[in-house]
């Protein structure tokens, strides 16, 4: 008995045919996408997720508050620092985004691996020089030179200030040792990451007095990267309500404020003619129960209930409830 044979026979596909399939592809996009593509970069493949870069910018607001307060103190001239830019990419766009000459540092990250960058621009480090050594912060100070050795060892106390408040800045994510293990004059002599590598980018704008100067700090990817857990819990602890422990260091900086308390009756409608005949003396009786609860106004927003009360001579009113936050809502 012969074997069935099936209804269904293969066919070969003709070249013509293949071609059609992908003409068809190539202009329908791929089944199921929405026909968007992205452009892969293979110089940044350390890319950190928007939430954590948002961690780590606040992270960094936080450290160029410390570090106004800091130098202000250090050089006993005012001095502002505000967090100018923030972005990734790789070192090698870093270094060709900077002056030359310069003063570009090569700090190390203890306990954890590798290098990160810091670049004081000539219009900050010149003036600053300038008012720690009893010049004048009001007129703008910018030598077209290399720093000397002796500015040098100037610049290293400097440094130290700035390190100091980056240290603690990180201390709520981990404790890094930033210290300097290189400075150079030229960004291309610092050698310490490779031109690929990718970066945060962290450019402070830095003022004092008239003259206007930047600091610019990069840190590797990778390093932030590992640290994605950390900066997860610091980034979901800063959105919440803040620690016991912060809730009462705010309750003591506000306790000695002065605010203004108001207590008024229910409302009650009075015909206008009542009120266009009062005069001087008169007295306005208004249709309010003795038990009825009063609202207490603390800057004009009620956050407590109340009943008027006799405290001696005097009226009181003796507090019931507290507002809970969704009825202030």
């Amino acid at each position: 008995m012969s074997a069935p044979t099936s209804s269904k026979r293969r066919r070969q596909l003709s070249q013509r045919e293949i071609d059609a399939v992908f003409e068809s592809h190539a202009e329908n996009g791929p089944a199921g996408a929405d026909g968007k593509v992205e452009a892969y970069d293979f110089l940044r493949p350390d890319r950190i997720p928007p939430a954590q870069l948002r961690a780590i910018q606040f992270l960094h607001e936080n450290f160029a508050r410390s570090l106004a307060s800091s130098l202000s103190a250090f050089l006993r001239s005012y001095v502002q620092v505000n967090l100018a830019s923030f972005e990734q990419i790789s070192y090698a766009e870093f270094v060709d985004s900077l002056q030359s000459p310069t003063v570009i540092t090569g700090l190390s990250l203890r306990p954890c691996e590798g290098y990160a960058v810091a670049e004081l621009s000539p219009s900050l480090f010149f003036p600053a020089l300038e008012t720690l050594l009893g010049g004048s912060s009001h007129s703008p100070v910018m030598p077209a030179r290399e720093i000397t050795d002796v500015e040098e060892r100037l610049l290293e106390a400097f440094l130290r200030v700035i390190l100091q408040d980056l240290r603690e800045a990180w201390r709520q994510v981990a404790s890094i040792d930033f210290a300097v293990q290189a400075i150079e004059k030229e960004p291309q002599f610092l050698q310490v990451l490779g031109p690929s590598e990718a970066v945060v980018a962290i450019g402070m704008e830095v003022r004092i007095g008239a003259s206007v100067g930047t600091l610019n700090i990069a840190i590797p990817s990778l390093l932030i990267k590992m640290m994605r857990q950390r900066f997860d819990e610091q980034w979901t602890t800063r959105r919440g309500e803040g620690t016991a422990e912060e809730r009462q260091h705010m309750l003591r900086l506000v306790s000695g404020s002065e605010v203004n308390l108001e207590v008024n009756l229910p409302a009650r409608p009075v015909a206008a003619r009542q009120v266009s005949l009062l005069r001087p003396g008169d007295l306005l009786l208004l249709d309010v129960a003795v038990r009825e609860p009063v609202a207490c106004s603390v800057n004009g927003a009620v956050r407590f209930y109340g009943k008027m009360v006799q405290s001696g001579a005097k009226r009181a009113v003796l507090i019931e409830r507290a507002v809970e936050r969704s009825d202030a809502a």
